[in-house]
């Protein structure tokens, strides 16, 4: 491991020099401190959390709260979490709150015992995270007023909506997982807020999908759901009735999961920014730690729509092939 006297007798100054150089300290001219750091950084220097806590109080490391490691999206946000973190020298100690709102706050804390500078929360759905004495950020969607980061939910949803509206269906069906997900409701009040004069149904859950075949029997032809694994499911009760995509139906997902691209057919889905996401959540929770105050108003980042080969015109009534 890399020390600071290692670092000075690279560069021919005085430990105490490096020391000040990389703490902001001391009279350092300003292009001998850039020299010193960028020295550091090639020679792989990481400095001690025992050290930089007794100096200045803090530990460096961020808690993470996740509330369903199971679900694909989450460790990917987790880990870009953990690379912008670690581009600002702090680290992140993760919490899986595994769909339980009590276990959320009994990670938050955990995390608080340990004695992290700040919390970022992906929080359970319905929920807030409890108070905390150390700043809070919480990633979740616009309509939280706790919010300080997130996708654009809403404006996901209208995007998705508008392209199934714009190439011709008039009857949709809307699938959400669960209405408590504030997240769900907002994709899907863009969803509805897009579609204009076309004819739609919004569903729930394990009852909303015994619905899709009699609403396609009624005349639906196209499927939007609030989540790719959503749309994976429906895809599946769409090939036991022998209904093809898109010919028959169109189907849409959301998160731009890995498997996606991997269904057949590929799966027109929206895509969240992660990075620009990670980046501004590791800037705000810093900025809170340093002693600012926190965003008045949450920030939401764009998101994109991902065309593939699920979606495509409804054929003409009289073209359909007869539902099996």
């Amino acid at each position: 491991m890399v020390s600071i006297k290692d670092i000075a007798t690279e560069i021919g100054v005085t430990a105490t020099t490096v020391s000040n150089a990389l703490g902001g300290k001391g009279r350092v001219s300003e292009d001998l401190a850039q020299r010193i750091r960028t020295r550091a950084r090639e020679m792989g220097y990481r400095p001690s959390l025992a050290g930089r806590a007794l100096q200045s109080g803090r530990t460096g490391i961020l808690g993470l709260i996740m509330p369903d490691l199971t679900n694909p999206l989450f460790p990917r946000i987790a880990q870009t979490l953990s690379m912008m973190a670690d581009a600002q020298d702090m680290g992140i100690l993760i919490a899986d709150s595994r769909g339980s709102p009590a276990e959320q706050s009994e990670a938050l804390r955990r995390l608080l015992h340990l004695g992290v500078d700040g919390m970022l929360v992906v929080p359970q759905k319905g929920t807030s995270p409890d108070p905390m004495p150390v700043p809070v950020a919480v990633i979740n969607t616009a309509s939280d007023p706790q919010n300080a980061v997130s996708a654009d939910h809403m404006g996901g949803g209208a995007l998705v909506a508008r392209h199934i509206r714009e190439i011709g269906h008039r009857k949709v069906v809307i699938l959400g997982a669960d209405p408590v997900s504030e997240v769900q409701r907002d994709r899907i009040a863009g969803m509805t807020g897009a579609l204009g004069d076309v004819e739609h149904t919004t569903v729930w859950g394990d009852a909303g999908i015994a619905r899709i075949l009699p609403l396609i029997r009624d005349g639906a032809t196209a499927i939007m759901t609030t989540s790719d694994l959503l749309a994976l499911r429906v895809r599946s009760e769409l090939m036991r009735a022998e209904l093809s995509v898109p010919e028959q139906i169109s189907l849409t997902g959301f998160d731009n999961m890995a498997f996606s691209s991997a269904m057949h057919p590929s799966l027109t889905t929206v895509a969240q920014d992660v990075e620009d996401i990670a980046r501004r959540a590791i800037a705000i929770i810093t900025a809170q730690i340093d002693g600012q105050p926190a965003p008045e108003h949450g920030e939401t980042v764009p998101m994109r729509l991902v065309l593939r080969a699920s979606t495509g015109i409804p054929a003409l009534p009289s073209n359909r092939r007869p539902f099996p």
